[in-house]
């Protein structure tokens, strides 16, 4: 097996790497020392991609975090995905997906960001780019416009900027069962917004929208409407 690498779970993994180099497999010593108990510890976040090696160098076909030792194990556990039937074209072949671990031990906010940065400067299948990720809705990649042009990776940071948006204001209204209002997820989110100083926190009243409509919230009519979390 080449230096840098290891044999795990059935697929190649390789340490510390960048989405394209090789780099061999530091060893650190083993510290004896008693370890102090902490009462609470920050969760490591991991961050991973899946490569193809049948190229070379081999090419990065999806990426995303997990937590704990096996955070890279749900990218490759068996679903309809076309992440999952590449890694299925490629063991069919007789190879192995490398599982390469970009960046460890990162926070939360980090790792998101990273997601965000690294989809959209490889960008998705959905607008001719590499990764597998699922970020684009069906209907919208293939969209285009004589008269304007998109940049590569442009769809995939709004729907990832979307979904960021979407997860935050369903978190708000899951933590006030009584609901909360469109003013609330715009003042207590910072997510004011206007068009020349009218139709003000529009941004937020389409994303409740977006949540109503895909029935993550519903309405409470009333003197100022309430939006509660579907159970």
């Amino acid at each position: 097996m080449a230096a840098g690498f290891c044999h795990l779970g059935g697929f190649a993994r390789a340490q510390h790497g960048s989405l394209h180099a090789r780099p061999q497999l530091s060893r650190k010593p083993l510290d004896t020392r008693p370890q102090r108990k902490t009462p609470w510890r920050r969760t490591s976040i991991t961050f991973c991609a899946l490569k193809d090696p049948r190229f070379s160098p081999a090419k990065p076909f999806c990426v995303g975090k997990g937590t704990g030792s096996r955070a890279y194990d749900h990218l490759v556990s068996p679903d309809r995905t076309r992440k999952y039937s590449r890694i299925k074209d490629i063991t069919d072949s007789g190879a192995r997906p490398l599982v390469d671990i970009l960046v460890e031990d990162l926070t939360e906010a980090q790792a998101l960001r990273l997601e965000a940065e690294l989809i959209s400067a490889f960008g998705t299948e959905d607008s001719g780019g590499l990764l597998t990720n699922s970020v684009v809705p069906a209907g919208i990649g293939g969209k285009r416009r004589n008269n304007v042009i998109v940049p590569q990776g442009a769809v995939e940071r709004a729907q990832l900027g979307l979904g960021f948006l979407k997860t935050a204001i369903l978190a708000l209204a899951k933590a006030n069962p009584a609901g909360i209002s469109n003013s609330d997820s715009a003042s207590l989110l910072g997510l004011r917004s206007d068009y020349r100083g009218r139709q003000k926190n529009y941004l937020s009243y389409s994303v409740l929208g977006l949540l109503l409509r895909e029935g993550k919230v519903k309405c409470r009519d009333g003197g100022s409407p309430r939006h509660v979390a579907e159970a």
